[in-house]
């Protein structure tokens, strides 16, 4: 299996210098990831440095904690739009799920889709904070706004991916949105079971050493 076509290969430090940017678009170019994933103020920057590539760009809305208004987000979403994002990976207000209000997190998703249109959404749960009951509201609340995508974790919560979240996510899914899995993936072995479990995108910081292990 050939899993460079599911790596959304990360970066979101907050020490990411541009240069660190940039190493990380030519690593995308060289190792043929699908797609990178970094902070809204470096798209201009990768955008120039991947033009002749087929990498996607992708960056992250209201993040890391998913607590800002509305509004907020959607002009942080458009935004990212105009200045060259492909895919936009949005953090629900976990607050509001945890309050039990599903009403607003559907429309929250549903706005953020329309403002951004044919482009990709993923709408990241943060699953590590969140009850089985809330993990399934998330993500119908995800499909009745029409995301594109549902992502376990931002990287920087308590916890990352797990196989039963992504068991839990496809149930719901169906075929009607694709999955990331995110946060924790370090081996080849991990990455290939999520595939299997029917993961579409594995976000993960360990890209290179994901693919190189699979050619030795």
């Amino acid at each position: 299996m050939q899993l460079k076509q599911f790596i959304d290969h990360t970066l979101l430090k907050p020490t990411a210098t541009p240069a660190d940017i940039e190493k990380l678009c030519l690593e995308a170019i060289s190792h043929q990831f699908i797609a990178i994933c970094i902070p809204p103020a470096y798209l201009q920057l990768a955008k120039s440095v991947l033009k002749s590539s087929n990498v996607k760009i992708a960056t992250v809305i209201g993040f890391p904690l998913g607590a800002m208004t509305t509004d907020a987000k959607v002009f942080e979403a458009k935004d990212a739009i105009t200045k060259g994002a492909d895919e936009i990976d949005m953090v629900i207000n976990i607050g509001m799920l945890k309050a039990g209000d599903t009403d607003y997190i559907q429309n929250e998703i549903a706005a953020i889709k329309k403002a951004i249109g044919s482009k990709t959404l993923k709408v990241i749960i943060e699953t590590c904070y969140l009850s089985l009951a809330e993990k399934e509201a998330a993500c119908k609340a995800a499909l009745n706004a029409k995301a594109d995508f549902l992502k376990t974790s931002t990287g920087f919560g308590t916890g990352g991916a797990t196989f039963e979240d992504v068991k839990l996510m496809k149930n719901i899914a169906g075929d009607k949105m694709q999955i990331k899995a995110s946060g924790g993936i370090k081996d080849r072995e991990t990455a290939i079971k999520y595939i299997e479990l029917g993961v579409s995108r594995l976000g993960t910081s360990s890209g290179i050493k994901l693919v190189t292990s699979e050619e030795n």
